[in-house]
């Protein structure tokens, strides 16, 4: 299995605090951390856990921290094709609370991938069993239009309006509106919608309703859940699993992820068609 994602990375500065402070508040730290995220970087490390080869195609800063995103990516398996923006690396701080909940600040103009970018290997993407689509223009969609699976997120609706391309499956949030997801939005419809909703489950359009999966060890945070779900979807999806199984198995990567410090997804095992 090789599959590719095309998204955004974030250097994440994380501090474990009592609760969030509220506005004039002050929270104290008792844990600090860094690590390499955002959206694009969290999907392909869950990826790099489920598949043969795990691609992600990217841009990064010309600092440091843009070096160092790319350093760590590779370390945990991804295999990196990346442009180099001027400017710095976008980041974000992170605060997670007493029962796990994270809060993001994020600083910075995300840093998209595009396709008409001759430095990075567009055509790779036929090749891949599935994509999934974070960030990017609309050349970089059509370009990764080329896999036999597609699926995107909610996030980047706009991107997929004017992109105008199947999707084998969409992923929005019900409790996000960033991320919700508005029939009719898109021309032509995605084959699957899938709505996530934490803890409840979500639901399936069409299939209807789905369970969250049991968290399978002690909680540490919620950060990189959502974009372990779309990882193991894209994967499964890709696998050939139809889409009841597709999401119950894209459950079980959220939930694992909860289990995770920081941006954390953890091995399950693998789908298997």
């Amino acid at each position: 299995m090789r599959v590719a994602v095309v998204g955004h990375v974030e250097w994440i500065r994380f501090a474990r605090v009592e609760h969030t402070p509220g506005p004039g508040g002050i929270a104290h730290s008792s844990e600090e951390w860094e690590q390499a995220g955002g959206g694009g970087g969290v999907a392909a490390i869950q990826l790099a856990l489920l598949a043969d080869e795990s691609h992600l195609f990217t841009a990064f800063g010309d600092d440091e921290t843009g070096r160092r995103s790319r350093a760590e990516l590779e370390e945990r398996g991804v295999r990196v094709h990346a442009s180099v923006e001027p400017g710095p690396q976008r980041w974000a701080f992170t605060t997670v609370d007493e029962v796990g909940e994270r809060t993001i600040t994020t600083v910075g103009q995300k840093m998209r991938p595009r396709g008409h970018d001759n430095s990075l290997p567009w055509p790779d993407l036929a090749t891949m069993d599935a994509v999934l689509f974070i960030a990017g223009d609309v050349d970089a969609l059509t370009a990764a239009r080329r896999a036999p699976v597609l699926t995107a997120t909610a996030r980047e609706v706009e991107t997929l309006r004017r992109g105008a391309v199947e999707l084998e499956a969409l992923i929005g949030s019900g409790e996000d509106e960033a991320e919700r997801y508005h029939p009719g939005s898109l021309d032509p419809e995605p084959k699957l919608v899938v709505t996530t909703s934490g803890a409840l489950g979500g639901w399936m359009q069409p299939g209807g309703p789905f369970v969250a999966a049991p968290i399978p060890g002690p909680r540490e945070d919620s950060y990189g859940c959502g974009d372990s779900f779309m990882a193991g979807l894209t994967y499964a999806l890709g696998t050939g699993l139809e889409a009841h199984e597709a999401v119950a198995f894209a459950a079980r990567c959220g939930a694992a992820a909860l289990t995770g410090r920081g941006v954390g997804p953890q091995p399950i095992l693998r789908a298997v068609p």
